[in-house]
């Protein structure tokens, strides 16, 4: 019988089929005993002796191939739990590379989304730093545009000051010579006609230089339109031939001589012309 199915270090637990092949070592070993025990004479002893070693040949036998059958289990349980256990090793370090390939792609994408958001965040950083910059840039353009226009409307109105200043309106007395004088410079910017004399001379006869003057007496008056002024003009005639630039007021004395010397250039050729009432 075997006697002790341990190896060093560790205890191996004995499968069915070696349980199985341990029992009939042992009931060969039993019978063989038995055999060698029962009595009789010499001849059946010698027979039973001869039987008995035989048997027990025989068993030795059975136990050596049980035991190398044994062995050969062992062997086999051995090397396929050797095996099992690579393989195990294997597929947990299979799996460990490709937990860890996982991870070292989560890294990388992890990485390459951070530089792409990076990346855009700088963009979009030195995009609105350039809008800024741009709409900087515009606003100091349209401040000194404005400037310049600002300026150069100032240079203008100070220039139209100094020809106002170098062209200021002549004045004239306001008396019988002023308002013939100033009525000739508005007649000669019109184109109308006529000298001082002239003016002078009708004036005296028609109102003796009194502006308000008003006939209420000849046929204008019993018309209903009577003549009135320095001329004597009537208000339909100061109408049709007023001067641009004079007043509206038929008794304004400036008013007065320049539309009565218009209208005695188109129905005279000029106030000289005319030497009696008109």
């Amino acid at each position: 019988m075997l006697k002790n199915t341990t190896t060093r270090g560790r205890r191996r637990t004995l499968t069915k089929h070696h349980k199985i092949a341990i029992g009939g070592v042992a009931a060969l070993g039993a019978a063989a005993l038995a055999f060698s025990a029962v009595p009789s004479s010499a001849e059946t002893t010698t027979t039973s002796e001869a039987a008995s070693t035989q048997q027990v040949v025989y068993g030795a036998d059975k136990v050596k191939d049980v035991k190398v059958s044994l062995t050969d289990q062992l062997a086999a349980s051995k090397l396929k739990a050797e095996a099992v256990e690579a393989r195990q090793k294997a597929q947990a370090e299979a799996k460990a590379e490709a937990q860890a390939k996982v991870e070292a792609a989560k890294k990388k994408a992890a990485a390459e989304a951070a530089a792409k958001k990076k990346a855009a965040a700088e963009a979009a950083a030195k995009k609105k730093a350039a809008a800024e910059a741009a709409k900087k840039k515009a606003e100091a353009a349209k401040k000194k545009a404005e400037a310049a226009r600002k300026a150069k409307e100032a240079a203008s109105r100070s220039a139209k000051r100094a020809a106002v200043k170098k062209t200021a309106v002549k004045t004239y007395p306001d008396n019988l010579d002023g308002w013939i004088r100033e009525s000739l410079a508005i007649m000669k910017k019109h184109g109308i006609p006529g000298s001082y004399s002239g003016i002078h001379r009708n004036i005296m006869r028609e109102s003796s230089g009194n502006p308000m003057a008003i006939n209420n007496w000849d046929i204008n008056a019993i018309n209903g339109v009577p003549s009135k002024g320095l001329l004597q003009v009537i208000p339909p005639t100061f109408k049709a031939y007023h001067v641009p630039g004079t007043s509206w007021n038929i008794y304004d004395p400036v008013a007065n001589i320049t539309a009565a010397c218009n209208y005695a250039a188109d129905r005279y050729g000029s106030m000289d012309n005319v030497n009696s009432a008109y």
